[in-house]
């Protein structure tokens, strides 16, 4: 269902890198299997007889609930990454996200303070980086993740080329 609060009428959405999927894969994996084999510990110490407390099913309900959360989660990155887009229009950009709870930012050019980008291990290995827009206000969470490298220096460039424009003219 489309509302035009979210996606305005007329904009073409330019979407992030697929490879970005390969990136919440391995931050998912990682993650998951850190708390799955924590929440474990307590079913190895009570099959081994080390603890008496808490109940067989108690320890294994626990990790197998989040195991099962964790799995939900694992048929959802792919939608959240194909969720994420862009536009550049004259006066602003605008970012959009989100499968079940939609947002999109718009962020005026003369506001930007700076732009930066970054990349972490993965996304330096799958050729990818993250923009991120820094205004005067604190809580504007601007970022772009999952470019393609080369697109986000372009981003970068035009971007601090328009905000300067903008902040110039005030």
């Amino acid at each position: 269902m489309r509302t035009e609060a979210i996606d305005p009428p007329g904009i073409a959405w330019l979407r992030v890198s697929p490879k970005y999927v390969t990136v919440r894969l391995a931050g998912w994996a990682l993650g998951n299997l850190i708390v799955v084999s924590g929440l474990s510990l307590p079913l190895v110490f009570v099959q081994s007889g080390w603890w008496t407390w808490p109940p067989l099913w108690l320890a294994v309900a626990v990790p197998a609930v989040m195991l099962l959360l964790a799995l939900w989660r694992l048929l959802l990155i792919p939608r959240q990454v194909r969720s994420i887009g862009y536009a550049e229009r004259e006066d602003d950009l605008l970012i959009r996200r989100g499968i079940f709870f939609q947002r999109t930012l718009v962020v005026p050019y003369g506001r930007m303070q700076y732009v930066d980008i970054g990349a972490g291990p993965v996304e330096r290995a799958l050729g990818l980086c993250t923009l991120k827009l820094h205004t005067a206000s604190a809580g504007t969470n601007a970022e772009i993740p999952g470019l393609p490298a080369a697109e986000g220096a372009r981003l970068r460039e035009q971007l601090s080329a328009r905000g300067e424009a903008r902040l110039a003219g005030l």
